[in-house]
Formats: C-alpha cells, sequence, structure tokens
C-alpha cells in the first residue's frame, strides 16, 4: 500500500494479506498496523472465519513447539546458555560449516589452500578494508557476536607460523580515501598477499540496493595495486 501502491487502504491490504496465505505481520507498531484489521474484514465477510483459523494454526503450532506455552522448567530451550551455544562441539561444526561452503573460482598453480607446514619464514600480507574490520564482516539481520569469537582475516592468517603484515588502505568498505602507499608498502614485502574487499551493511542493506555490481570507491584500484 505504501510503496508499490497495490493496494489503498490498510482494511483492503490485510484482505489481500489473507487471500495471499500471509499469516504474519512485521508491523510499525502495535495501534495501526495492517492486521488491526482483520476483525474488520471478517464482520464484513471479507474474509472467512475457516480463513482466519487456517492462517493463525501454523503459527500456534510453531509457538507450541517451542514451548512458549509451557512452563519454564519444561522448556529445554530456557536452560540453554553460552556454555551451550558457543561449545567447542558447536564452534567446531561452524567451523566446518564455513570452510565446506568457500566457493573457489579460480586457483592459479595451486596457491591455495594455505598450508601451516609452507609458511615458516614466509611474508605474508593481509590487506584491504575488510582484514581487520570485526564490525564490516556481519551482514544486516546478523545477531550481535561474542568479540572474543570474531576471528578477521588478519587475526585468523595470524595463528598461522608465518610474518604476517597489514594495511588496510582504506578504514571503510565505501573506500573514498585510499592510501595507496600503505598497500604497495605492504605488498612489496610479501611472499603471498591476501586482499580482502566487498560491500557490507555500509554500502548495501535492505532497502538500499547498488546500480551496479563494481567494488565501492578506490576498492578495485587497492586490489590493482596489490597484485602488481
Amino acid at each position: 500500500m505504501l510503496g508499490h501502491h497495490y493496494t489503498r487502504t490498510f482494511l483492503e491490504t490485510a484482505v489481500a494479506s489473507m487471500n495471499a496465505g500471509c499469516n504474519l505481520e512485521l508491523s510499525y507498531g502495535m495501534r495501526n498496523n495492517v492486521f488491526m484489521h482483520i476483525p474488520q474484514a471478517l464482520a464484513t465477510g471479507n474474509i472467512t472465519l475457516q480463513m482466519l483459523r487456517d492462517r493463525v494454526r501454523p503459527l500456534f503450532y510453531t509457538r507450541m513447539r517451542l514451548g512458549e506455552f509451557d512452563p519454564p522448567a519444561m522448556n529445554p530451550y530456557s536452560s540453554l546458555d553460552l556454555s551451550t551455544v558457543q561449545s567447542p562441539e558447536h564452534r567446531n561444526l561452524s567451523l566446518e560449516a564455513a570452510v565446506k561452503s568457500f566457493v573457489l573460482l579460480k586457483n592459479v598453480r595451486g596457491t591455495l589452500p594455505l598450508r601451516a607446514r609452507d609458511l615458516p619464514g614466509k611474508r605474508l600480507a593481509v590487506v584491504g578494508p575488510f582484514a581487520d574490520n570485526p564490525r564490516v564482516l556481519f551482514g544486516d539481520y546478523a545477531p550481535v557476536p561474542e568479540p572474543r569469537y570474531i576471528y578477521t582475516p588478519r587475526r585468523g592468517l595470524e595463528t598461522l607460523p608465518a610474518n604476517v603484515s597489514f594495511a588496510a588502505g582504506c578504514r571503510e568498505p565505501r573506500c573514498q580515501q585510499y592510501s595507496r602507499a600503505e598497500v604497495v608498502g605492504a605488498a612489496e614485502a610479501a611472499d603471498v598477499v591476501v586482499v580482502c574487499l566487498g560491500t557490507g551493511t555500509d554500502v548495501e542493506t535492505e532497502a538500499k540496493d547498488r546500480r551496479d555490481l563494481s567494488l565501492p570507491g578506490h576498492q578495485l584500484e587497492l586490489l590493482q595495486d596489490a597484485v602488481q
């Protein structure tokens, strides 16, 4: 109604949503949201009581499965704390999922993976605005993580037996202010260069789309300087 003008009133919007199968509203508030007009739609015959029951049933079924109506002592979720959520078993599973979800587009001369046994004495440079900035690593709607569990590329690479240097080049994803000398200096002194680029929520989020897929600001220039 507000953005696409598909409907004209909240009542019409509620009816259209219900008929389309929508059963949950992300509302702006409790006083005047779309689904508060469902009783009016029901009274005027725009929807039926059976349709309303069909829409509500899966919501309460899910809530019951989550134990929301049980006493806390009966709900196993109420006893979970960080010792369970961040247990070594769960952290190892998360690491395994991350490793198995990598998409390798190109691997010239078998450069990857970097093996610890090949790195002693090697100089490794990690550069770019995503190299050591925990804030930009998380996408839109990401949970607030525990800082001790965040491994930036720089922090992760520093666990390897190599001499690791770091140069951001630009401090944030928009990369409007770029220090070429910083990146070139780190890259020229390294045997291996890891370049960390991207967009992040500073550049694109819900309702903030981009016009093209190019790297923001001077990031492409940073990449070219790092690999020359």
